[in-house]
């Protein structure tokens, strides 16, 4: 066997009494592609760090082959010492190679990067570019990247891909991304409770080689103390659980998908827990041929759709096409410049979008989770204890008091996700949402999804998180079209790779509609005395019905209600049944005649 490029031996590494790296042995042979996995807060990016000889441990030995270069992407780059990106870039030169500045000029030029931006201006995205340039530009033997795809859009993580692929020396990478590691990684590193495993084959292999270890491990624990058992075992309980659930998930995402591409217009046309809330109307929103453009370029123009309840909806595309103003015209944020947007009734909405700026370092987890209000967590009408609550986002008991200053970005995420997640609503807005998630987290975030009653809106850049959630995907392609395929990113490729080019409009002719302003004049008019009656008095029905339906809900919600008169719990399900159906027929009757009224209108 030849030499490894770099070994550890008998590495020790504590945060306190606890052991992060408890005498690790490491060995990264030459043309290794590696990728490292583990729970949240296992020392993912501390191993990386010590590998990279920027963390001394306090035992051990790192053993580097002599001549051999080691080039480390951190999760968090740091260009502030920089006058320009160009100068951070230049800076991962070898000292005696710095004159080969031609080198960088070829890195900016394939990740489109602003090389005169100084660091303070800089977007996440193009700094996240910037390090990457650094960390490749030496072309070093050994390549360690932690979380490489963070914050780019998937055309640039495709253009990394394709780069690795062809890189003569070795890689370890940290990444929550799937379809990233499925397409890289030749072999797994699995860290876990400070010690290495690791798999000879690639990462669709991780999963069911992980199972087989975690269940080996739960009947050797069965002869272990109780209480050993419990703080040793809340790291990898639930995970063959979850798997079984989360194929029966998938099933009905599938049925889902089917569904809306009865709804979806051809492609290719322009066209866990969580808190209770009162159900939205069946429409959410509909969006009527809407354009919107910036320094006199189009965005998109002349998209139609409806979201119904219960719809998943996926926003894909570059950096800079659009998305996040999409989303924002769509909930009605923002106004477009064209068209009309009209959103439903009874919408209870809740954002995450990974910022963060609700969790303070002082505060521990537990005062997140309750409001530093007692011990429980209030869902809707349920409290629930904390500690419960807790286990269900995978942090251990013992973590209650912990500060949020040192919880990892993982932890962190996860918390924030739990924090929502009790909150009610019917309607989830989420903006990239994956960026810093560990892949505990997003299977635990997409579990939820899967049971998540609402209607869900994500921008997002991760193609295998978009295959397991949404049901069709609005794609933003940046030339002025937005277009709706039924399914995930995959779904939408394969769509995409069947259409055939479209025919060139003639020079005269025009090639579209592209704001309601251009459509033909309809002679204006009204509506006939009979519908305009209907449509005044419709408001008044539907709040009627809400209401009863309200108090239908108020008095089922007695949890003795089904054994003293479980007669009048029967009628009372029933009667609820008819009365949301008529609800939701009169609200799409509104919907009608408003629409009509609009068009006369014209």
């Amino acid at each position: 066997m030849a030499a490894p490029i770099l070994s550890l031996r008998d590495i020790d590494l504590h945060w306190g009494a606890d052991p992060v790296l408890d005498r690790l042995e490491l060995h990264i042979g030459d043309n290794d592609r590696l990728c490292l996995i583990g729970r949240n807060g296992a020392g993912k990016s501390t191993l990386l760090k010590v590998v990279a000889g920027l963390i001394e441990p306090e035992g051990g030995e790192r053993w580097v082959q002599p001549g051999s270069r080691v080039a480390y992407l951190p999760q968090e780059p740091d260009a502030s010492a920089f006058a320009t990106l160009y100068d951070y870039i230049v800076d991962g030169l070898p000292l005696d190679e710095r004159d080969q500045t031609y080198r960088a000029d070829v890195l900016v030029d394939d990740l489109s990067i602003n090389a005169s931006a100084t660091p303070d201006s800089a977007s996440g995205g193009e700094l996240r570019r910037a390090a990457l340039a650094r960390t490749l530009i030496g072309e070093p033997d050994l390549l360690l990247l932690d979380e490489p795809t963070n914050h780019l859009d998937i055309n640039t993580i495709q253009w990394l891909e394709d780069y690795l692929k062809s890189w003569r020396g070795a890689m370890v990478m940290i990444s929550h991304d799937r379809t990233f590691l499925n397409n890289l990684a030749t072999a797994c590193l699995w860290l876990d409770r400070g010690k290495i495993r690791r798999l000879e084959d690639g990462f669709q292999s991780f999963e069911a080689w992980q199972e087989r270890v975690v269940a080996e491990e739960a009947e050797a624990m069965k002869k272990l103390d109780k209480v050993i058992k419990e703080e040793t075992r809340w790291s990898v309980e639930g995970i063959s659980a979850r798997r079984t659930r989360n194929q029966g998930r998938l099933r009905r995402l599938y049925a889902m998908r089917d569904e809306r591409r009865n709804t979806v217009k051809a492609a290719g046309q322009v066209s866990i827990t969580l808190a209770g809330a009162d159900r939205s109307g069946k429409q959410v929103i509909e969006a009527e041929k809407i354009g919107k453009s910036f320094g006199g370029r189009a965005l998109f123009e002349n998209f139609s759709m409806r979201i119904n309840r219960g719809d998943r909806i996926g926003i894909i595309g570059p950096n800079g096409v659009g998305k996040s103003t999409l989303l924002k015209i769509l909930t009605g944020e923002m106004a477009p410049d064209s068209g009309t947007v009209k959103i439903g009734t009874r919408l209870e909405t809740v954002v995450i979008d990974q910022k963060r700026a609700a969790l303070k370092d002082s505060m521990t987890v537990k005062d997140v989770l309750t409001g530093g209000r007692g011990d429980y967590v209030h869902i809707g009408d349920e409290a629930r204890h904390f500690a419960t609550y807790m286990k269900e986002f995978l942090f251990a008991p013992s973590s209650a008091n912990t500060p949020v200053s040192a919880l990892s970005g993982g932890e962190r995420n996860r918390l924030l996700i739990a924090s929502n997640f009790a909150k009610p609503s019917n309607l989830m807005i989420l903006d990239e949402p994956t960026n810093d998630l560990d892949m505990d987290t997003l299977d635990l975030l997409q579990e939820v999804l899967a049971d998540y009653k609402g209607t869900i809106l994500i921008v997002s850049h991760d193609r295998d998180f978009l295959d397991r959630v949404v049901t069709s995907s609005i794609v933003l392609e940046g030339d002025g079209t937005a277009v709706e395929y039924a399914g995930g990113y995959s779904d939408y490729k394969a769509q995409k790779a069947l259409l055939a080019p479209a025919p060139k409009a003639a020079p005269k002719e025009k090639a579209r509609v592209t704001s309601i302003a251009d459509a033909p004049k309809k002679k204006a008019g009204k509506l006939s005395y009979k519908d305009q009656r209907e449509l005044d008095n419709l408001p008044a029905e539907i709040e009627g019905i809400t209401a009863r339906i309200e108090q239908m809900e108020a008095e089922m919600a007695d949890p003795e209600l089904y054994s003293r008169n479980p007669k009048r719990f029967d009628a009372l399900m029933k009667e609820l049944e008819r009365l949301r159906a008529s609800l939701d027929e009169k609200e799409m009757r509104w919907l009608e005649l408003e629409e009509m009224k609009d068009q006369l209108s014209q």
